[in-house]
């Protein structure tokens, strides 16, 4: 297992983002990888580059991916061994500290900035849950046909807690491969993404866009909380997305969508006024640095500007496509001040005929997921 985990490394020295070096390697050969040896894999693969900084460069790379799962090992035992001041300075680039808040406008209140940041750093040490989001009203019949699974019980957000489909996994399977994720009977999505789609809260019959769709997970959602009713826009700059959201919606049995591609310019896919829009912007991804720890590595503060400029003009071309009364949603899978509240003040500054609602930080540490901001509001 760490010979194959030790020749993906080399993949990623080459250049290959470790997520799809992983993917990669594990399609070429997934006739002679048994699924918990892929698993096996995967785990030390990702576990190197959380412990990263704690290694010895002069090990050889099996060496170093044994000792960064005995890292892993002693943590989850006795985390209070590892030390707040340890972490900050080698679980996270140096330049992050510039460029972040605490406890950055959670909904949750936080002693102090200290014990937010230390709660943070030693959740990003942490190997992530799996969140699976069943169809409306179906979480629990799911959890007892696949087991393993607990349902979110998120006493922060108790106007949300009666809506959520979402399921914590546990278990061993290869969820891809059940009947009921073939049938369309959930999707594998992060708990923070799926509260993005509990606060666009769509409603059956209106009409919503999904400007940066992706793949389409948000997209699913909000056409589950429409009840497949209504007209649903998807839109990405890339026709492979694309692709994959059009099968992903069969599978699902997503009917009330139209896709269209968008390279995020001032020309719109349609000049249809909306009662929402979703704008799930290009980010850092800083939120997500527990589930990919090799980002942590490769993100550059240059990023974190140019990314931010990408998202308030995203937030431009697409505001004047709300019907007076509709809703503008901002997410952001990352928790920079320049990508979060810069972004939403800047954007409320240059547009007085939105008023703003609502802003909130899902902080990891909090819900043992991704870190989002969210962030919204109203044409007048």
């Amino acid at each position: 297992m760490l010979n194959h985990a030790a020749r993906i490394l080399k993949l990623v020295q080459g250049g290959t983002p470790a997520d799809q070096a992983l993917r990669e390697s594990l399609t070429q050969n997934r006739h002679f990888t048994a699924p918990a040896e892929r698993r096996g894999i995967s785990r030390a693969v990702f576990t190197y580059y959380r412990w990263w900084r704690w290694l010895d460069e002069s090990d050889s790379a099996q060496k170093q991916l044994a000792a960064a799962l005995e890292l892993q090992k002693r943590f989850d035992t006795n985390p209070a061994a590892f030390k707040p001041e340890a972490l900050a300075a080698k679980a996270v680039p140096d330049w992050l500290w510039d460029e972040m808040d605490f406890p950055g406008g959670s909904t949750v209140h936080l002693p102090s900035v200290a014990s937010a940041k230390d709660g943070w750093l030693a959740q990003l040490q942490r190997e992530p849950a799996l969140w699976i989001r069943a169809k409306q009203g179906q979480a629990t019949s799911l959890a007892a046909k696949l087991s393993h699974c607990r349902p979110a019980s998120l006493s922060q957000f108790p106007a949300l807690s009666s809506q959520l489909s979402a399921l914590s996994y546990s278990g061993l399977i290869d969820l891809y491969r059940t009947p009921e994720f073939q049938t369309g009977e959930f999707e594998i999505q992060d708990l923070a993404s799926q509260l993005v789609g509990l606060a666009a809260a769509p409603r059956p019959g209106e009409t919503w866009w999904d400007a940066c769709a992706g793949e389409g997970g948000k997209t699913m959602h909000l056409s589950d909380l429409m009840r497949n009713k209504g007209l649903l826009w998807a839109s990405d700059r890339s026709l492979r997305r694309l692709g994959k959201l059009k099968a992903r919606a069969a599978r699902a049995q997503v009917f009330n969508f139209r896709a269209a591609q968008w390279e995020g310019g001032a020309k719109l896919p349609t000049k249809t006024k909306f009662d929402g829009i979703l704008v799930d912007a290009p980010c850092s991804g800083v939120g997500t640095w527990q589930r990919n720890p090799h980002a942590r590595w490769t993100t550059a503060p240059k990023d974190v500007r140019e990314l931010a400029a990408v998202q308030t003009q995203l937030l431009d071309h697409v505001a004047g496509s709300l019907k007076p009364g509709g809703r503008l949603v901002y997410a952001v899978c990352t928790l920079t001040r320049a990508e979060t509240t810069a972004v939403a003040a800047a954007f409320t500054a240059a547009h007085p005929e939105l008023a703003p609602l609502s802003t909130q930080t899902l902080w990891p540490h909090e819900l043992d997921a991704n870190g989002m901001f969210i962030a919204q509001w109203k044409r007048r």
